[in-house]
């Protein structure tokens, strides 16, 4: 029930986001929009404000639309061209061209830029988490314990190699395996000098390639909050970074640098939500900004029904000087919407797979 909780939360709040930079920018070029839903399918609970939109939520809380004047359904398709002039003026079709596309772009820029909102309050606000070096958990048997380390030494030098972070250590240690290194540790106020042998492991199953570890864990952490400056500047490399990697992720299942057995569906999402919902705000933000990065670039791939798709489309009437026929552009969202369905229907195929269900049904009808 959690982990249910969680993912709704989680999703209705990047559709919000999302369906949110459409509402707005529609405003903006004097749209009228009838309805902000999260979710499809029947009605739960909803109101109208002021400016006649309907606010709702609906049974299937798997994404959401902005219902704009002139729509015939949530895709944007144009109703008959059977509007009164009053009526065109604030009708979505009847926008220019740069207005429609600046109205369909503003759902993905809208998560991208709550990635980096995400990032700054992350960085400057709740601040991450920096491991200190700090002896945690030990290993039973490893090198650590049979040199003597205990939980809670602070290491403060390796081979008068200065450590001031947890990353210094690992990275030392790592470089030097099976080798015996002076390390000088705080220890209840004293500081005492240890002989420590490192232990020695193949590193990726790779025989001709070792490294050294301790066998222990990180016994405590510092809260590190950046100023404002820096955090957006840093907020904006990890937005740029995690996009990049989502991109090169998304391409890699038509190149097959990404198995599609990968491809992960919202069942894989609600499990994740959770996890995150427990580890923390810091991990939960983290995931949150990915997740949006991802709903950006998966809404701008030029698939009719999805933005891309529209984007594509309105780049063919910039060229043609008109938009494609009704017929051609009623078909097209047909299919998009089939290969969509097909899509989520897969990545839950998947989800399950590692959930072992068809294992378990097979087991038991076999």
């Amino acid at each position: 029930m959690e982990t249910l909780l969680s993912f709704l939360i989680v999703l209705s709040v990047l559709v919000f986001v999302h369906e949110f930079g459409h509402y707005w920018i529609a405003l903006r070029n004097g749209v009228k929009v009838e309805a902000f839903s999260i979710g499809f399918g029947p009605e739960i609970f909803g109101w109208n404000s002021k400016s006649g939109t309907r606010w709702k939520f609906c049974l299937l809380p798997l994404g959401g639309f902005v219902k704009m004047h002139g729509d015939m359904n949530p895709a944007s398709a144009g109703k008959p061209d059977d509007l009164s002039p009053v009526e065109r003026a604030s009708a979505f079709h009847h926008k220019s061209l740069k207005a429609r596309a600046a109205i369909v772009a503003a759902g993905p820029i809208a998560n991208l830029l709550f990635a980096v909102v995400a990032f700054v309050i992350l960085f400057s606000v709740i601040g991450i988490q920096n491991p200190l070096p700090v002896v945690g958990e030990i290993q039973e048997n490893s090198p650590a314990a049979l040199a003597g380390l205990q939980t809670g030494d602070k290491i403060i030098s390796v081979d008068d190699q200065k450590i001031e972070k947890f990353s210094d250590l690992t990275e030392l240690v790592h470089d030097n395996p099976s080798r015996a290194m002076t390390f000088n540790i705080e220890r209840n106020g004293a500081l005492i000098d240890l002989l420590v042998t490192t232990g020695s492991s193949n590193a990726d199953n790779a025989a001709s390639t070792e490294v050294g570890y301790l066998g222990i864990g990180v016994g405590a952490f510092e809260t590190v909050r950046l100023n404002i400056v820096e955090g957006t500047g840093k907020a904006f490399m990890m937005s740029w970074e995690l996009l990049a990697l989502t991109v090169t992720s998304f391409g890699g299942l038509f190149t097959g640098a990404v198995e599609t057995s990968d491809l992960g569906g919202p069942i894989m999402i609600a499990q994740m939500s959770g996890e995150m919902f427990e580890a923390g705000i810091g991990p939960l933000v983290i995931f949150m900004a990915y997740l949006s990065i991802n709903l950006a670039v998966i809404n701008l791939v030029p698939l009719p029904a999805l933005d891309g798709g529209h984007l594509v489309m309105y780049g063919i009437e910039a060229v043609r000087g008109k938009p494609l026929g009704a017929r051609v552009q009623e078909w097209s969202y047909r299919v998009g919407g089939s290969l969509i369905l097909a899509l989520i229907v897969f990545s839950t195929w998947n989800d399950l797979s590692r959930l072992g269900v068809w294992t378990f049904i097979t087991g038991f009808v076999s």
